[in-house]
């Protein structure tokens, strides 16, 4: 199988251009486009992915900011697949990486939890003071990181929004971290299990916060000479990208060459020394700030780093993704199939196999198999909150990895031992013979039951026959004093 990676960008109308945006998937190598997804315009942070693996088929999830709408479409096919209706307009979204749960948050602070296949609201509460901007999972989705136009962050445990012993009781928070002073603007989580991972936030203060979970700690401060919209942070932890609405990208490492005592080249890492670490970075020298620096003449709205970890890709507020080398920040190319519009979201993803208009990526793979992949279920999500459903939920719950384990352990082994050493045995002659068998077996059995009660017939009757003998023998041995006394008690008995 070939992997080709591609651009996953969502886009949303300017000032300036009235319609609505589209989903659109990009070659990364060429720009060019493979997949247009229409009527749909999802504001920052408001649209989530979840991508084709397992052989079922991804989906896509849209909110729109106008409405309390949430548009879903699916890679086969390239019309809305469906559109869900909800209580009140949403301010962004997130599903965790299995694709299990979504989460959306608010424009008054509420967050919001459901079942993608059921539909089923788990939770809801009140998490913020203000507008939620941007929700995130950690990489193995046990905690929902959330940040707010009220400054803070909030680690939320899903264990604990899930629980329906604690439904009733306002969810509380893993940690809160609360040293920003102004709206959070965005959230990247490292990789690693939670809470042994760590998370970098951005805020209009002009600062970016390397923070540890484990220890709920803050490591270092980055202060910027502008404020930060977006990140991007590189899989392997040794550098992030911070961008700015005046267009500038900073390119932060995260480690440094030192020489030690003998004199020889050595790596140390960045920061780590708690609240009083501050790099700033335009204190820095001159020269290697400006190596590290990347000018875009728009302001730039989103950020992502490709699988390879080799190319940064910028979205703008002019609708252009530029694409650079991280090695050399040259410019390679620019698509500009959106010009016009805003890019709200940026991602980078294998191309799906049941990408519509394509063949699937298998060697000999036909359409018919492509078309046969079967969907993701995306239920249309509750309002209210039903406990009963949940229970239900709960009850009946059967996942595709039990079906298909249960079905290899019952069925497939059955039907091993039942035609091994017999290949090429019919069905229907294998059922008619163990109908036969059955039969026997039960003539047998009704054989074996008229034996045993023929057996316990003659044991009773045998132990009945020997009763009356022994009582008998009795009389018959009777001794003279024996008799003699009671011919005296009858007597006695006629002289009274």
């Amino acid at each position: 199988m070939q992997h080709h990676e591609c651009i996953m960008c969502a886009t949303a109308p300017s000032v300036s251009t009235s319609g609505s945006g589209t989903f659109a998937l990009h070659d990364v190598q060429t720009g060019t486009t493979l997949a247009s997804f229409k009527q749909t315009s999802a504001g920052p942070h408001s649209t989530a992915v979840v991508q084709s693996r397992n052989g079922q088929g991804g989906f896509m999830l849209a909110a729109q900011p106008d409405k309390s709408i949430l548009n879903v479409y699916n890679f086969q096919k390239d019309q809305l697949a469906l559109k869900i209706v909800l209580l009140e307009k949403l301010s962004c979204v997130a599903v965790d990486p299995h694709g299990d749960y979504c989460a959306a948050g608010t424009h008054q602070g509420r967050i919001y939890v459901w079942e993608i296949a059921s539909g089923i609201m788990y939770n809801s509460w009140d998490a913020h003071y203000r507008k939620v901007a941007v929700l995130c999972f950690t990489h193995d989705g046990a905690a929902l990181l959330s940040g707010s136009e009220d400054s803070g962050v909030s680690v939320w445990s899903m264990s604990r929004l899930l629980d329906d012993d604690l439904q009733n009781d306002l969810p509380t928070p893993y940690c809160s971290l609360s040293d920003h002073t102004l709206p959070v603007t965005d959230i990247v989580c490292g990789v690693g299990r939670f809470p042994s991972c760590r998370i970098l936030t951005a805020s209009v203060d002009h600062s970016v916060k390397l923070w540890d979970l484990s220890s709920k700690t803050l490591l270092t401060t980055f202060n910027f000479p502008k404020p930060i919209t977006c990140l991007a942070w590189d899989v392997t932890e040794r550098l992030f990208f911070a961008a700015s609405a005046d267009g500038s990208i900073h390119q932060v490492n995260l480690f440094r060459v030192r020489e030690d005592k003998f004199g020889r080249a050595a790596m140390e890492a960045v920061g780590g020394a708690g609240v009083s670490d501050v790099v700033r970075i335009n204190d820095e020298d001159e020269r290697a700030a400006k190596k590290r620096l990347i000018s875009v003449s728009q302001p730039v709205t989103t950020l992502a780093i490709s699988l390879t970890s080799t190319l940064l890709l910028a979205g703008t507020a002019m609708g252009l993704i530029h694409i650079y080398d991280i090695a050399s920040h040259q410019l390679l190319r620019t698509v500009t199939a959106h010009k016009g519009f805003t890019i709200t979201h940026l991602t980078t993803l294998l191309r799906p196999p049941d990408l519509v208009g394509h063949l699937s990526l298998s060697l000999g793979a036909s359409t018919e198999a492509k078309d046969g992949m079967p969907v993701r279920t995306v239920a249309p999500f509750q309002r209210m909150r039903d406990t009963k459903a949940t229970q239900m939920n709960v009850l009946l719950s059967y996942s595709r990895e039990e079906l298909i384990r249960d079905h290899a352990f019952f069925v497939q082994s059955s039907d091993a031992e039942a035609g091994a050493g017999r290949p090429g045995v019919p069905l229907q002659s294998r059922v008619t013979e163990l109908e036969g068998e059955v039969a026997r077996l039960r003539e047998q059995l009704g054989k074996a039951k008229g034996v045993n009660d023929v057996m316990w017939e003659t044991v009773v009757r045998r132990m009945v026959e020997e009763g009356k003998g022994g009582k008998e023998q009795d009389v018959k041995g009777a001794t003279p004093a024996e008799d003699s006394a009671e011919n005296g008690r009858r007597r006695k008995r006629g002289r009274t």
